[in-house]
This record gives C-alpha cells, structure tokens and sequence, in this order.
C-alpha cells in the first residue's frame, strides 16, 4: 500500500518516468496506476494524438516499436499503453527489453502484466530497474482489508465504522473494484461529516448487518445458541450471499485469532499479532472467557471437518444449513 501510494504521488506530483511496469496477482492497483498517468499525462485535446493503447496477442512488434520511438505532436509526452501484456508473444518482450535499455525521452510506456507476478531473471525486468519504475501489485490479505477499506473511503472523503469495514470485507472479500464501487455508492448518499454505519450499508447495499457471517461467529464466540442459530437459518435462505465456502473460512480464521489471543503473555500486543483494528479486541477478550485453549482447538478441528464434508471428501451429503447447524450443535458441546 505504501508503495502504491508514493507512486500515485510521484504520478500527482509530475515525478515521470520513461517506463513503467505493472505486475502481479492483483488488477485493482495497475488498473488504478493506469488510470492515473492517463489523467496527469493526456487531456482531450491531445488524446487521438498522444495517447496509443495496445493489446496482449493482438500486438504487432514492428507497429510497438515504431510507436514507442515516436515523439509526442501535442502533449508534453506521447504515452503508450499495453494492457494484457501477460498475452504478448515473446518477439515484443524481446524488443521491449532492447527498447528499455535506452528509452525514448518523450515517450512513456506503460506495461500492465496482470494476474502474476513477473519473471526477474527477464532482460526486460532488469533494463527496467535501471530505467524505469517496477509496481509489483500483490494482493492484500484478509487482515489488511478493513484497513484498506478505512484508507479508500477516506481518499473519497468517506468516514466508515469499523464494523461497516468488516461487513464489505466479509461480503465482497478481497474484490478491491467492488469494493471501491460500493464505497463510490456510499458517497452519493452519505453527505460528509457523517460516518457510514452497517444500518446504512444494510439499506444502501443490501447487506445485513444482523445476520451473516460476522455477526455469525461473535454469537458463537459469545455462546449465544439461539441468536447464531437464527443467523444460519437466515443465511441459509440467501446461500448466494452467504456461500458456505466464505462462511467456514470466516468462522476458521476467527476461532485461529481467538485461540492466538488465549495464548498472548501480554494482551497489549493483540492487534499486531491477531491483525485486527484494536477496536474489535475487547470481543476478543470477552469471548476468551467462555473456552479453553483445548475448546478452541476442537472447534477448529469441527470447521475444518465441516468444510471436508461440504466438498464431498468426508462424511455424509448434507446441505450447506446441515453443516452448520451440526457445526454449530457439535462447537457449543465440546
């Protein structure tokens, strides 16, 4: 994220460089790079002029390599993008690694190689670093969404409570376009200084903020039967907004955090250790209360069992509300 954020910067700041590759497992951020040097780099007037976009297999190296060598007729820089690059044959990355070597001043090259990481032993990553700037886009972890989730609506001006973070986290997942696009909805009804809260990503999204997952695993970690039992019956009914699949790694990850708190000699440290905002702690604290270490371990013995069942590997043939409901009877006997 630090480094994402330094490059828009030096992108907002007219800091230019010559070439620029973008690579790896996450879209979100080379798209939003893209989108930026677009936005600092061609108007409209010079757009049909200054701006040529290319891509994948439907590269021509010849048609590639004339054009990188031209100079800009309007803008300050002639800018050419490759979108899909990770589809190019091997004669463009050949002379785009000669190309790169020694850039043409007035052009700038944009490479988006998405969906995996990039080769660094390539002569084209190595001519780069020394001519160029490298974004590696690497996808962020379940830990860190909230906090994205709190810094992007804040760059739109958007204050949001910490459970409003985890109900699109827990709804979306790690989906960061998706995620932006709900956060851009939010801004069109919800005027500044005003928090969003879950009452407004219930009405304005269409998430519950009573029954799913989230609320799902604090009426467990709580030992409150009947309200989780209400939960799955609930979820049960829109499986398309609840999959099972989501459900279980939900329950799994928060029962691996709340055996990790049991175990913490100094409680200070959770929110570094469990990877969670120190808002959300004292639920961890008041749910320690209620197991042991050995209960906590059991229950996850329970979730992963559930999650083999729901894929065919073990036990019985059993809807998604049968495993969690067994799921839920087992983990409040152990």
């Amino acid at each position: 994220m630090q480094e994402f954020n330094r490059l828009l910067s030096s992108i907002k700041g007219a800091e230019i460089a010559p070439i620029y590759l973008l690579a790896g497992k996450e879209p979100y951020f080379i798209d939003r790079i893209d989108h930026q040097l677009c936005e600092a780099l061609i108007d409209d007037a010079s757009r049909d002029f200054d701006q040529t976009i290319f891509y994948g297999k439907e590269t021509q190296v010849d048609v590639l390599i004339e054009t990188v060598k031209r100079y800009p007729m309007l803008a300050p820089y002639q800018l050419v993008i490759i979108r899909e690059a990770q589809s190019m044959d091997a004669a463009c990355w050949e002379a785009l690694a000669s190309y790169a070597e020694h850039p043409t001043p007035k052009t700038v090259l944009v490479i988006c190689h998405k969906y995996k990481d990039f080769d660094k032993r390539k002569k084209l990553y190595k001519n780069v670093q020394k001519t160029g700037v490298i974004f590696e886009s690497s996808p962020i972890y379940e830990n860190k969404l909230p906090a994205w989730i709190t810094s992007c609506a804040k760059e739109m001006g958007l204050s949001i409570a910490p459970e409003s973070t985890v109900l699109l986290a827990e709804f979306l997942g790690a989906n960061l376009s998706a995620i932006e696009k709900e956060l851009e909805k939010l801004k069109l009804v919800i005027a500044a200084p005003a928090t969003v809260t879950p009452e407004d990503i219930e009405k304005h999204i269409g998430i519950s903020k009573d029954f799913n997952a989230f609320e799902l695993q604090k009426a467990m970690g709580m030992k409150q039967f009947s309200r989780a039992f209400r939960i799955i019956q609930h979820m049960s009914h829109n499986p398309k907004n609840h999959p099972l699949v989501l459900v279980l790694s939900s329950l799994h990850s928060y029962f691996q955090k709340l055996l990790l708190y049991k175990g913490l000699k100094n409680p200070g440290d959770a929110p570094k250790v469990l990877g969670v905002s120190p808002y959300f702690i004292s639920e961890y604290d008041r749910a320690a209360r209620h197991f042991s270490m050995r209960q906590i371990s059991s229950i996850l013995h329970l979730i992963l069992k559930a999650d083999l069942q729901s894929k065919g590997i073990e036990g019985p043939t059993a809807s998604p509300q049968e495993i969690l409901e067994t799921l839920l009877l087992k983990s409040f006997s152990v």
